[in-house]
């Protein structure tokens, strides 16, 4: 077996802890970006091991809030994990990519997601909350602080948090954020996961 095709073994195999329909969406996203010589998308999209926890903190959640789209594979999946949730996702670089792997998905889900081309501290609309928070956009220790203070009085009741990338060794700012920010939490497969108490706690 070469090489190109181990990986892809190795990649099916990773895809088994996902919902069948997260897992077949995955499937045909990465080869489509292995095809088109979608570098941005390999390199920065969660890898299924991190997108599985992060459906184990959705679920049950039907207001999702996602801070950096990028090329909308997270988005996706969260939709498709639930037919009752409503995911927003707020990136102001709108990825050409993007189109493509919404295309994969029906109208039925693309309709539930809700794309922002704006900044992570536009902050909500009135009257929004989220059940959970993921956020995943700029890394540097002042961009996650200025995210988190902007969502953090609409998080609902019990709401969950997760910040990607914590401990990333490139990525030192999300560790630094959390650590000035105090949080009580646990470290998930690359995410730091805090669980608000009550409103905007």
């Amino acid at each position: 077996m070469n090489k190109s095709r181990r990986r892809e073994a190795r990649y099916a195999a990773s895809l088994r802890r996902l919902p069948p329909r997260v897992a077949w969406f995955l499937w045909q996203a990465r080869r489509h970006a292995v095809r088109s010589g979608d570098q941005f998308s390999l390199a920065s999209a969660a890898r299924p091991v991190q997108l599985a926890a992060l459906l184990d903190l959705a679920r049950g959640r039907d207001r999702v809030v996602e801070l950096g789209t990028g090329s909308g594979w997270s988005a996706i999946a969260l939709a498709l994990e639930d037919s009752g949730r409503r995911v927003v996702s707020y990136d102001p670089v709108v990825r050409p990519e993007r189109e493509a792997y919404l295309a994969m998905v029906s109208a039925a889900v693309r309709q539930r997601i809700d794309l922002r081309d704006e900044a992570d501290t536009a902050g909500p609309r009135p009257d929004e909350s989220a059940d959970l928070l993921f956020i995943d956009s700029s890394h540097d220790r002042e961009s996650v602080l200025a995210a988190f203070g902007t969502w953090r009085s609409a998080l609902a009741p019990g709401a969950v948090v997760a910040f990607h990338d914590y401990g990333h060794a490139e990525y030192p700012g999300v560790r630094e954020a959390v650590l000035e920010l105090a949080l009580s939490g646990e470290e998930s497969d690359g995410m730091f996961v805090w669980r608000a108490q009550g409103p905007g706690a």
